[in-house]
């Protein structure tokens, strides 16, 4: 994991993602790419892009300029590579477009859920990443002064179309000794039998070369209040989902499972794009 992209609103939720980042970068000597999205009145956007000097236009990327400046200097910031850029744009193309440009490794975003005010990478916007980042996107939704790794649950239907994003996880718990709860939520609506679940899983399980992992099967009234709940019971320090764009899986993924847990959970939720 050698870069980072820390999308900043400057909202106390987007630092908390950056303190976040600031721990996992140290601990793979990573750099963090600290982006402000500079969304101006379309007038605006149309004379600057025409080459015209607007002053207000200077105004605001001088003012953000400085922002970025103060939050790189940090202490939690110290010997880390910091890159510092404001880019005028929409924020979900210009997020993914800096991330590609950049070849960024992770996201990570600070979000306070769907019950609060709507700012810049908050909210709906934070659902959109999640939903068309290519790379994973880890949301975190409060200050976390110890980041840690050590449990993290993957729910899944256990597809073969989520074997790819499955080594994306692993990938990421590299640099971290890492306990992986593989579960399926049951449901009224997706009933299996238990057999049938523990053999998916163990299948699953069987091709990757796990050490540290558990299987499990838990049931609930839906999907996402699922997830929540057995990851509050085993105390998870991350919940891990794939994301399939708007479509949504056939089964598991019925709907917009992972926009739903950004806005809900209170742990921190990485995703994977199938």
């Amino acid at each position: 994991m050698k870069k980072i992209l820390v999308p900043t609103d400057f909202s106390e939720h987007a630092e908390d993602a950056l303190k976040v980042a600031a721990q996992i970068a140290k601990k793979n000597n990573s750099e963090i790419i600290i982006l402000h999205m500079l969304e101006l009145p379309s007038q605006m956007s149309d004379a600057v892009l025409g080459g015209a000097s607007i002053p207000e236009t200077m105004l605001f990327m001088k003012k953000a300029n400085e922002m970025l400046d103060e939050i790189s200097s940090r202490p939690y910031l110290d010997d880390i590579s910091v890159t510092e850029i404001v880019k005028m744009d929409k924020p979900i193309h210009g997020i993914s477009q800096v991330s590609k440009d950049y070849d960024a490794d992770l996201i990570i975003m600070g979000s306070h859920g769907s019950s609060g005010i709507e700012e810049l990478l908050i909210g709906s916007n934070t659902e959109k990443v999640v939903r068309n980042s290519e790379i994973p996107v880890l949301v975190i939704k409060k200050d976390i002064t110890n980041f840690s790794a050590s449990n993290i649950v993957f729910a899944s239907d256990f597809s073969d179309e989520t074997k790819k994003p499955f080594e994306k996880l692993l990938k990421f718990t590299r640099s971290f000794e890492t306990k992986i709860h593989l579960v399926t939520i049951c449901t009224p609506n997706s009933f299996k039998p238990t057999h049938v679940v523990e053999k998916s899983m163990n299948d699953f399980a069987s091709e990757f070369n796990l050490n540290n992992y558990e299987t499990h099967i838990y049931n609930d009234t839906n999907i996402e209040k699922g997830i929540i709940n057995f990851s509050n019971s085993i105390n998870a320090d991350i919940i891990g989902m794939c994301t399939h764009g708007r479509t949504g899986f056939a089964h598991f993924f019925n709907g917009s499972i992972s926009e739903g847990l950004v806005n809900h959970a209170v742990k921190p939720v990485i995703t994977f794009k199938i």
